[in-house]
């Protein structure tokens, strides 16, 4: 079995003292390519420079997350532009909306967005999408944008079958992370995703964040990574009523698709 993480901050401090083993553990464990996310100016420089160290097994993506758009300026959108170009760079983001907590005025956010929209056209690369709490500005101006873009993955969707039918009309990929996995908060998840057709379904830890509830037992430090992406498969599989060698197959097939990886 064979798995693409398409979402995984491997830049992440937590990370930094035991790098090479969280790599090891993750092959061990099947995952065999992993997308580093970039969502600030030094995640993606970094994501950039992970991804060439480890030729193969790490690609990156390169944008600004909504939290951080108060920062963004017109050095930041030459940065982006320039770390979109290189070839280990597979999507501009992560980039969108956040609602939820307002780091950044809404207007900025809105602002951020598009400039990072018009990167993704202008480079012809797919965007990796973060929204919470912002539907309706979200797809307003993401189907503005749609129709130019190569691919859009809606990543760590955790939102309403309404907003799961507007994405999918959009023509977006769906990430699913290990919030499916959590009994408390994920059960609405179970049904929605008998609705995500295989080719637009990818699977993703969001790590270090979301560990799985279903990892038994919980590591005290309570870090999520990569090895513990079979779980969301096995959750998303168990629950779209196909084997878990099914799901992985569909969901890495996929993932190797939007963002052009190569079959191992």
């Amino acid at each position: 079995m064979q798995l693409v993480d398409i979402g995984a901050n491997l830049t992440h401090e937590s990370f930094r003292h035991d790098f090479d083993a969280v790599l090891q553990r993750a092959q061990e464990h099947g995952v065999v390519q992993l997308m580093v996310t970039g969502a600030s100016t030094d995640g993606s420089s970094h994501a950039l420079a992970l991804a060439q160290a480890h030729p193969g097994l790490l690609y990156a993506t390169a944008g600004v997350h909504p939290h951080h758009a108060i920062d963004y300026d017109d050095a930041t959108d030459v940065l982006l532009r320039k770390l979109a170009m290189h070839e280990e760079v597979r999507a501009v983001g992560e980039a969108g909306l956040d609602y939820n907590r307002n780091y950044s005025p809404r207007d900025v956010q809105l602002a951020v967005f598009e400039r990072q929209l018009q990167i993704a056209v202008d480079v012809q690369k797919p965007v990796f999408l973060h929204q919470r709490d912002a539907h309706h500005d979200f797809v307003a101006l993401l189907r503005r944008y749609r129709d130019s873009i190569p691919g859009a993955v809606v990543h760590c969707f955790t939102d309403t079958g309404e907003a799961l039918r507007d994405y999918l009309a959009l023509d977006c990929h769906i990430g699913i992370t290990g919030w499916i996995c959590d009994e408390r908060r994920g059960t609405h998840l179970r049904e929605l995703v008998k609705e995500i057709p295989a080719d637009r379904l990818m699977i993703e830890t969001d790590a270090p964040y979301l560990l799985p509830r279903t990892v038994k037992p919980h590591p005290s430090h309570r870090r999520n990574e990569p090895m513990y992406l079979r779980h969301i498969c096995d959750e998303i599989a168990r629950d779209r009523g196909e084997s878990p060698e099914e799901t992985a197959a569909n969901s890495t097939a996929t993932a190797r698709a939007f963002f052009g990886l190569p079959s191992i």
